[in-house]
């Protein structure tokens, strides 16, 4: 592996592989974004801009969005979809307190140095009233899909049961993203003024899996996602977490 290579694998692992291409699942995620936030004309933020997918669906809704990613060549390319696009850290969201209606985070507080402090950041920039909807990687699906370390070596893809193994080993496997159980979420907002207003754990749409065979990944998401009605979303693929600012 080239030095240059190893480098991409590098960030890919830290931050996060965007979505390239808009497909049915996130469709659905935006569905359920548009069912759990008051979208329509409302000041919006996504954090952890990608390629400004999100983002440019929700200018659909309301002129009043902004977006930000750490990473310069995204938020250039998330610029060319959405007007207001900057260059932060989630941690240290560069907006006065008060401003939003909605934050949208994305399968992005896996990867920030401090997840504590960036949904801190949330409710200070947070409207009272407003909303926070969350997805992140959930501990007890049966995969860990950010890849994996092994003797100081990256490996992307989906490895099995990782997230099953206490901390101590699943961290050494996997330092370079979190994956969360319900109780881990509420300690982020302990001490916060923000209330949980929804929370269950969502499976995938399979779109990749749908692409190589068809009639088997039709069936997958058919039978996941109907499991999403029953006790088995326990192992879902992500937590979706609403929370709403309250207090003055």
């Amino acid at each position: 592996m080239s030095e240059r290579t190893s480098h991409t694998a590098d960030k890919l692992a830290e931050r996060g592989a965007p979505s390239y291409v808009w497909r049915a699942g996130q469709e659905r995620r935006l569905a359920m974004i548009r069912r759990w936030g008051a979208t329509e004309n409302a000041a919006i933020l996504v954090d952890g801009a990608g390629l400004g997918a999100y983002a440019a669906h929700l200018l659909e809704d309301s002129p009043h969005v902004f977006a930000f990613d750490i990473e310069h060549d995204r938020a250039v390319s998330a610029h060319e979809h959405v007007p207001n696009v900057h260059v932060a850290a989630s941690e240290h969201k560069p907006y006065p307190a008060n401003t939003f209606d909605l934050i949208l985070s994305h399968e992005v507080i896996e990867h920030v140095q401090d997840d504590r402090a960036a949904i801190a950041e949330m409710a200070r920039v947070l409207r009272p009233g407003g909303r926070a909807i969350i997805f992140c990687p959930n501990r007890w699906y049966p995969f860990e899909t950010h890849g994996h370390y092994w003797r100081g070596k990256y490996h992307f893809g989906n490895t099995p049961l990782i997230n099953y193994l206490p901390d101590a080993l699943r961290n050494r496997l996997a330092p370079h993203v979190r994956a969360y159980r319900k109780r881990d979420l509420m300690r982020l907002i302990d001490g916060l003024p923000l209330r949980v207003v929804y929370h269950t754990r969502i499976f995938g749409a399979y779109d990749n899996i749908i692409a190589r065979a068809p009639s088997l990944g039709r069936v997958l998401r058919a039978v996941l996602q109907a499991a999403e009605r029953t006790p088995l979303r326990l192992f879902g693929l992500s937590h979706l977490f609403v929370v709403e600012k309250v207090g003055s």
